[in-house]
């Protein structure tokens, strides 16, 4: 007598559950708008120098856009004049500089249609600036930009300030982004050393002198450059100045054959 129990046997179809889920979140993906972060930098500025003087401070960065290795913008201003006291100089990608000049002209307007005379002196808005680049590091989202703040403060000082991408701080007397750091740098802290009561004047000729000698040396630069200089009464971006060059040097230096 046959059994009235089946022997066959229905087991569950095996699911792999690793795909179900890659499955899933490829078609959220696919559906929505995912969030999208800056890698790394694509068009970027080399570097901003600012040294403080006796009676002002001097900003300075060269014109030149970056595209990778190519050169590719030659005539834009990494300098930015935020309102009578202060100007800012940006280091790094400049979509994202372009995009911190958004927020400062809309502060800017805000302080304006106020009209309570109140401003942001250079000490208010490098925290601000310290704030916003910080904000950014801690979502995973940095700006990928240095900043230099040159200026004054309310009581008349003049002020030098330093921020990076994740939001580290400092104040000195001469500061310098990129590869400036390593070239520029110990040239302005020999000037100063040699020269503490250094003017605007001769500030702007030791600029000129350290830029050229970046444009020689650093393969991002390029030897047309803005000084920014906010001094009592004035605060002012130059045009755009092309540095003398003399390559006939290039043939000095040897080992590197």
């Amino acid at each position: 007598m046959a059994s009235m129990h089946s022997t066959h046997m229905h087991l569950p179809k095996h699911v792999d559950v690793q795909d179900k889920v890659a499955d899933f979140w490829r078609e959220e993906a696919t559906n929505s708008n995912p969030v999208k972060h800056t890698m790394q930098p694509i068009v970027t500025g080399t570097s901003v120098l600012g040294i403080k003087c006796k009676d002002g401070v001097v900003i300075a960065a060269d014109t030149l856009g970056s595209y990778g290795s190519l050169a590719r913008f030659r005539d834009i201003s990494r300098l930015m004049k935020v309102n009578d006291n202060t100007i800012i100089g940006g280091f790094g990608d400049y979509a994202d500089y372009q995009y911190i000049m958004k927020l400062l002209n809309q502060q800017t307007i805000n302080d304006t249609v106020i009209g309570d005379g109140v401003y942001r002196d250079a000490p208010s808005i490098h925290n601000w600036l310290r704030c916003v680049l910080y904000n950014r590091r801690t979502k995973f989202n940095p700006l990928w930009n240095t900043i230099v703040v040159a200026g004054k403060t309310y009581t008349g000082e003049f002020y030098l300030g330093y921020v990076d991408k994740i939001g580290v701080s400092f104040t000195s007397n001469s500061v310098a982004t990129g590869f400036g750091g390593y070239i520029a740098q110990p040239m302005m802290r020999k000037a100063i050393e040699e020269n503490p009561d250094m003017t605007v004047d001769e500030a702007k000729k030791l600029m000129a002198r350290c830029l050229r000698v970046l444009f020689y040396r650093d393969c991002r630069a390029l030897n047309r450059f803005n000084i920014g200089v906010i001094k009592e009464g004035e605060c002012s971006i130059s045009e755009p100045v092309a540095a003398d060059t003399d390559w006939s040097i290039g043939a000095n230096p040897s080992g590197y054959e």
